[in-house]
């Protein structure tokens, strides 16, 4: 991303890895911070970096690492060993997965937002994760799938440009808004562990990485 405090459509595109017609659409909606400058649209870099770091980080938790029981959310069942390298193939998988949980009550309103949410801002979080959530009417209590991939899934277009590897899929109930948020929090504090995620990584089958996750707290 270049110096310059004020930014076109062309170079908050870049930077945010989407393209410019999503841009222009925000900007019109007035989702991202813009303003405009004759008829062209001109953003602040100090407000598109803030707007971005609200959006990726769920620090504003009062205890971001305050434990959730994985075993109330996730089962065995529920862990995908995958062969995918491009994150629709994933999101696809994961999401007709969680939609076997009983408190999915449609399955295609998930996959859905969950590609739809995808296409708004990227959910890869770095070091190789992506935690792909949505919050829906069609959900009875919040319910994780956890894919792990044995090759690079390369077009999750991480910030670090890592190739994404480990991904888990969050689905909870309009109204559990602090939990999603918990829930999201946990896991990305807990795959900070830079051993977790190589054992993760590592695993043949579900039971083994189910077990690591039930350990990891």
């Amino acid at each position: 991303m270049i110096d310059d405090e004020i930014l076109t459509i062309d170079e908050v595109a870049k930077y945010l890895r989407v393209s410019e017609r999503t841009v222009y659409d925000w900007a019109q909606k007035g989702e991202i911070p813009s303003g405009k400058i004759g008829t062209v649209w001109r953003f602040k870099k100090a407000d598109i970096e803030k707007w971005v770091n609200d959006r990726l980080s769920i620090h504003n938790m009062a205890s971001p690492t305050e434990a959730v029981a994985v075993e109330n959310i996730l089962s065995p069942d529920r862990i995908l060993i995958l062969n995918y390298s491009t994150k629709r193939d994933v999101l696809l998988a994961l999401a007709n997965n969680l939609a076997t949980a009983p408190q999915v009550k449609n399955r295609q309103e998930l996959v859905t937002e969950i590609l739809k949410r995808e296409e708004l801002m990227t959910t890869a979080m770095g070091r190789g994760i992506a935690i792909p959530h949505v919050r829906l009417a069609s959900v009875t209590d919040l319910v994780v799938s956890v894919g792990i991939s044995q090759t690079d899934i390369i077009d999750f277009q991480a910030l670090d440009d890592e190739p994404v590897r480990l991904v888990f899929m969050v689905a909870a109930a309009h109204n559990q808004h602090a939990y999603y948020l918990q829930t999201i929090s946990f896991f990305s504090a807990r795959l900070k562990n830079l051993t977790l995620r190589k054992d993760l990584v590592k695993v043949k089958k579900a039971d083994e990485a189910y077990s690591l996750l039930i350990r990891s707290h």
